[in-house]
């Protein structure tokens, strides 16, 4: 279907409005920010829309479903309002950010291997495979970044889009892929397949009008349309050299159909990864059923109830503050109408002559609050560690887990298992999703730049272990065994380099032996014996008495 007409058309889609709202929710705990938090929960439309549209307001323009659900989050630490008059002292624990990115380090902390299939039409025999060196050269190009960065947007918001991107003017010679926010795109479903998406971005806004820059994948095609709409209508298509981000349609030379780039992808140039699946939260809507489910999906509360927690133990801290009941006589005055005030920060104070009790004197009296460390410290504690643990990670991928002995890489393993499960199930979803990435790269580098020799060949990922081990550990493991002559030096090399070929650890082994001045030890008993043999075959031994002496 082509790009929408215009007008008064809704955007984003309407069906995209709840999905939004929420992706909304996820977006605030992941950044971080107090004001979109209190937005968000408080239902402050005056700063943020999401509030208001997501939960209505306190005024009565939120029914239904919405308004209950306005109730229930009120109630919630980032719901309250604060009092008129005072000063906000709430505290957020950016847990939620250290979750994403914990994800996208278990994941792409090493880079999966793509291995394109070696066959008789893509194997020259002298270089090697050059789709395979293509393919190592395209992903060495910044897309481990790239994929560090999709995994932590998928685990905060439930899953991401990316797409092939090129563009001669910026990089010559090469295509390059990019993630894309969940929110900024409108996909279109097959079952659970992904068929097609409207990728979407503001290029411009002001008081009267925004500027929307609207790009469509189709198999086999990528379309292109700028409009000039408001808030929340798409407004009317203008051309692309109106304005200077899309300027450079004008020129390309593939444009067809005064919009269309064709891709010779038998599929869409973007994949979309869930972070996991299913969606608890839109498991009755259809349009969004495919969509993945964040890690903070049910762990909202808790994280309210952490920040809750720490803001308690704030002002603690702030009510600790040794405070001095000072009779107003003690102060000084600023003048009529100006109020008094006394100088806390002063040490001694002169003698005044006032009106006292019946020994002449007036009280100064100190008030200091106690501050409840133990009681904050564990409730904190168990609530991080609740937190993690049901976005399904272990106490000990947050540091939670005080124990500081050395341990071994079972150790570690067991002590990390619901982490490296938890990575095992989105390398799942992720799998798939790189290796149909891989193929659309290669396809546009084909097709775009015509490169030669390459094809867009599907090829097989293999992820890196979860847990490392000690490099000083497999060191000494090793020295033992060379020690004990207990393995051969090609046993030892795969031990220390368990991701090389054949070919890789044959030259080491090979290094070692020329550097060390070894020699194959069957070649050396061979030898052995080949000398041994011959001596008997002698006249007898030079200096030992013959037979007939």
């Amino acid at each position: 279907m082509p790009l929408p007409d215009g007008g008064s058309t809704a955007w984003p889609p309407e069906h995209c409005e709840a999905i939004n709202q929420q992706i909304a929710t996820w977006a605030a705990w992941y950044a971080g920010d107090p004001a979109q938090l209190a937005a968000i929960y408080a239902g402050d439309g005056a700063t943020n829309p999401a509030g208001r549209d997501f939960f209505g307001s306190e005024t009565g323009r939120a029914k239904g479903a919405a308004r209950r659900v306005f109730d229930r989050v009120r109630r919630w630490f980032w719901g309250n309002r604060s009092a008129s008059g005072q000063p906000s002292n709430r505290l957020h624990v950016p847990i939620a950010g250290d979750i994403a990115a914990a994800s996208a380090d278990l994941l792409f902390s090493e880079p999966p291997t793509l291995t394109v299939p070696t066959t008789s039409s893509n194997d020259t025999g002298i270089g090697g495979n050059p789709t395979q060196a293509r393919l190592d050269e395209l992903f060495d190009d910044g897309a481990h970044a790239t994929l560090l960065e999709a995994a932590e947007i998928a685990a905060a918001l439930g899953g991401v889009f990316l797409r092939v991107c090129w563009d001669a003017a910026t990089v010559p010679d090469r295509p390059w892929i990019a993630a894309v926010h969940p929110d900024a795109a409108v996909p279109e479903w097959s079952f659970n397949r992904l068929t097609a998406v409207t990728f979407w971005r503001v290029i411009k806004t002001d008081k009267r009008k925004v500027v929307r820059h609207l790009e469509r994948h189709e198999p086999g095609k990528v379309l292109h349309g700028v409009y000039e709409g408001t808030d929340d209508e798409l407004g009317m298509p203008v051309p692309f050299a109106a304005y200077p981000e899309t300027a450079w349609l004008v020129d390309e030379r593939r444009l067809v159909n005064g919009n269309e780039i064709p891709t010779g992808l038998a599929g869409l140039a973007a994949v979309y990864v869930p972070n996991m699946r299913p969606n608890r939260v839109w498991k009755d809507t259809p349009h969004a059923a495919p969509l993945g489910r964040s890690d903070y999906a049910g762990v909202e509360a808790l994280m309210d109830g952490l920040d809750l927690t720490y803001s308690s133990w704030m002002r603690d801290v702030e009510l600790g503050k040794a405070r001095l009941i000072v009779p107003t006589e003690y102060m000084t005055s600023h003048g009529k109408g100006q109020g008094a005030s006394v100088d806390l920060d002063r040490e001694v104070y002169e003698g005044v002559r006032v009106m006292g009790d019946d020994e002449g004197r007036l009280d100064i009296k100190e008030v200091q609050f106690d501050i409840r460390v133990d009681e904050h410290q564990r409730t904190i504690a168990d609530l991080k560690t609740t937190v993690v643990s049901t976005a399904g990670y272990s106490a000990a991928t947050f540091g939670l887990d005080t124990e500081g002995t050395a341990q071994t890489a079972t150790e570690v393993a067991a002590k990390h298992r619901r982490s490296l499960i938890t990575r095992d199930r989105k390398t799942k979803y992720f799998g798939p999703g790189v290796v149909d990435l891989a193929v659309a790269l290669l396809g546009i580098d084909v097709e775009m730049f015509g490169t030669k020799g390459v094809t867009a060949q599907r090829p097989v990922i293999a992820w890196p272990d979860g847990v490392s081990e000690d490099p000083k550990e497999v060191a000494e493991r090793v020295e033992l065994w060379a020690r004990g002559e207990a393995a051969s030096t090609e046993t030892r090399v795969r031990e220390i380099h368990p991701d090389w070929d054949d070919p890789k650890v044959a030259g080491e082994v090979q290094r070692i032996r020329d550097e060390s001045g070894m020699v194959d030890a069957e070649q050396a008993m061979t030898d052995a014996l080949r000398q041994g043999k011959g001596a008997l075959n002698d006249d007898g031994p030079p200096d030992g008495p013959s037979d007939a002496e």
